[in-house]
């Protein structure tokens, strides 16, 4: 197995936009910096920021397609997100100090029925984002596997739907489930792969219209499952930068 990082993406506040990076430095135990950093609680959720929660107590594309649209950029000096969306005005604001800016902003985006969102909340510690893992996990997407669903849809998908860490390219289709287990050089870094991960209804929205047009789980049960990458641990830090050589350790 050798492939090739194609890709890197951070998304600073949980299921609110996706920010590309063509570098970055990896920490043992820790998430890719800055993703998943904030997240927003709605108000039936009892997250306050104090410890990991599950992805249940956070507005998400699963119950509002619409945030599948946002694109983000980070300013991680300042502290600063700068989030866009098709329907809204771009909008540019620190998490920990404007938090009622931004949700003036995202509640247009958020369907009838459902909790509305209350807060923004920050990960404990610099190394824990709100991943949907009880531990600090990078995901790692396979662009094969994703041909692989195009192919049965038998048109072209945003890989965007999948809002992954990594990409990679230069595997089989669906070869990143046989490394759960085994460990994998990327860059200067080395993770451990834990698992697979489990998809949701926010694969079903369009990245670029945040409307749902497809059922990409139905596809994904053509294979026997709803899976579509796979979560990682870092164990021994470094930088990875695209065009790095992915590897057995």
């Amino acid at each position: 197995m050798t492939a090739r990082l194609t890709g890197i993406w951070r998304h600073p506040i949980k299921a609110h936009g996706r920010d590309a990076l063509e570098r970055v430095g990896l920490t043992p135990g820790a998430t890719l910096p800055w993703d998943r950093a904030w997240a927003v609680a709605h108000e039936a959720a009892a997250a306050d920021g104090s410890a990991w929660a599950p992805c249940s107590e956070f507005t998400r594309g699963a119950k509002a397609p619409a945030l599948m649209a946002i694109t983000a950029e980070l300013d991680p000096a300042t502290e600063t997100v700068t989030l866009r969306h098709p329907e809204r005005p771009a909008i540019t604001f620190r998490p920990d100090h404007d938090g009622a800016a931004f949700l003036d902003w995202v509640r247009p985006l958020m369907p009838e029925g459902r909790a509305a969102p209350a807060r923004l909340v920050r990960a404990p510690g610099r190394g824990r984002g709100m991943t949907d893992t009880d531990f600090p996990s990078i995901s790692i997407c396979n662009h094969a596997s994703h041909r692989a669903v195009e192919g049965r849809h038998g048109r072209p998908l945003s890989p965007h739907r999948w809002r992954g860490n990594l990409w990679v390219e230069g595997l089989a289709p669906w070869e990143e489930f046989d490394l759960v287990g085994r460990e994998i050089r990327v860059g200067a870094a080395r993770l451990r792969v834990v698992e697979r991960t489990g998809r949701c209804r926010a694969t079903t929205a369009n990245p670029e219209t945040g409307r749902v047009d497809i059922d990409t789980l139905a596809l994904l049960r053509e294979w026997g499952h709803e899976d579509f990458a796979v979560y990682a641990e870092v164990v021994e830090g470094g930088e990875i930068a695209v065009g790095d050589r992915v590897a057995p350790a």
